[in-house]
């Protein structure tokens, strides 16, 4: 049997990636004692107010067919928001609502670029980002993102890579996996490269809410002289610890928009109106776990930079945002995907390859905030006593 060129271009992506994870899932269902810090769950329930208010729209009959771009609440709720967090205006037809900020990405992604096209993309890189490009037949060009500045993305270092070829720059600010957060800097200096080589910008900014106390967020969306190139993806997967609910959208130019919906409507034909519902009213309440989260997270990594920094010569990045921390293990004289097997068979805690993520972190893994404090708390003990190990064979 044929198949389509697409299938062969995503051969290959996702799941050799995770295979550290899947590989303690497998120790954990046999009895080991296994803590996972691979994926970045929420550590909280969803809010009851989500499953009452879903709950609450079907049963007053919202289980029809949707409006194609999303249902008008939700859109008008969305402007509202982003008019008052941005600083400038935004119409409900700026708005279009899709299940999660992966679909999302994907249907921008598939708008803005095609075979023959480049998008430039930071690396590292969260893991779905290759695939989402290579399904549009565009060719991904790596812009690596240089530790000593915090992982920030550069602007030189993107116009370094521009071409007749390029169309997009895909950010991600607070960026997964380092932690990092894009000045208004940072973004005045990308977007003039945007605007010198007619490129769009495609924000994924997810963990907006994720941001830790004394760090600003800033957003492409907020620049007036950008606007007509500027599209952002989000959802209430991280700030309301409901990723399970699949509710997301994207914002950009109406005639962006405009030009989506046709794409949108034969891939979804609208989402649930009662999830919009659900989604309209926890954007008009606010998030009741967002700070937190953002509390738990910021101090489990100072505690695990504190602490692997007291007992071993392994080196921590400190995030300004998000669910997840990085570890520099060459002083154990393995890569991170080395590291990451000999930790989870030695000790039980499973972390993630920083190559997973790009080739800019191969010397490092990746680490979820997101477990609770005293699982946390042991895991720390057992990577100390790991690298106390490791790194006294290594000198």
């Amino acid at each position: 049997m044929r198949f389509s060129s697409v299938t062969e271009r995503l051969a290959g992506q996702g799941g050799a990636k995770w295979r550290v994870h899947y590989r303690a899932t497998q120790m954990a269902a046999a009895g080991r004692d296994v803590i996972r810090l691979t994926i970045g769950e929420p550590d909280v329930p969803a809010p009851d107010m989500l499953q009452e208010a879903a709950t609450a729209a079907m049963r007053a009959g919202r289980t029809g067919y949707s409006d194609g771009r999303g249902e008008i609440g939700l859109r008008r709720a969305l402007a509202d928001r982003y008019g008052s967090t941005r600083g400038r205006p935004f119409t409900p037809d700026q708005i279009m609502c899709f299940p999660g900020t992966q679909t999302a990405l994907y249907a921008v992604m598939a708008a803005v670029a095609e075979a023959g096209c480049e998008v430039l993309v930071g690396d590292p890189m969260y893991a779905t980002y290759e695939g989402v490009v290579r399904a549009t037949g565009a060719d991904m060009v790596p812009v690596p993102l240089d530790p000593a500045r915090g992982f920030r993305m550069a602007a030189e270092d993107v116009a370094a890579r521009v071409t007749p070829r390029s169309r997009a720059i895909l950010l991600t600010t607070p960026h997964n996996p380092t932690g990092a957060v894009l000045t208004a800097g940072d973004i005045a200096a990308i977007g003039e490269v945007a605007r010198a080589h007619d490129l769009w910008i495609i924000a994924d900014e997810v963990y907006e809410e994720m941001v830790f106390d004394g760090v600003r967020f800033s957003s492409p969306l907020a620049d007036a002289d950008l606007a007509e190139r500027v599209v952002a993806v989000s959802s209430i997967s991280k700030s309301h610890a409901a990723p399970g609910f699949r509710s997301g959208w994207c914002v950009g130019p109406e005639a962006f928009t405009e030009a989506l919906l046709p794409l949108s409507e034969v891939m979804l034909f609208g989402n649930q109106p009662f999830l919009a519902d659900m989604t309209e009213a926890a954007i008009r309440a606010g998030s009741p776990v967002a700070a937190g989260m953002r509390a738990r997270f910021a101090g489990r990594a100072e505690r695990l930079a504190a602490r692997i920094g007291a007992r071993t010569p392994l080196r921590v990045h400190r995030p300004e945002a998000g669910m997840f921390a990085l570890i520099d293990v060459t002083a154990t004289g393995m890569d991170g995907d080395a590291y990451a097997h000999d930790l989870l068979e030695a000790t039980g805690v499973a972390v993630m390859p920083g190559a997973s993520f790009g080739a800019t972190l191969t010397p490092m893994v990746r680490v979820a905030l997101t477990v609770g404090d005293a699982a946390f708390d042991r895991a720390i003990d057992r990577i100390a006593a790991h690298a106390e190990t490791r790194c006294n064979q290594h000198v």
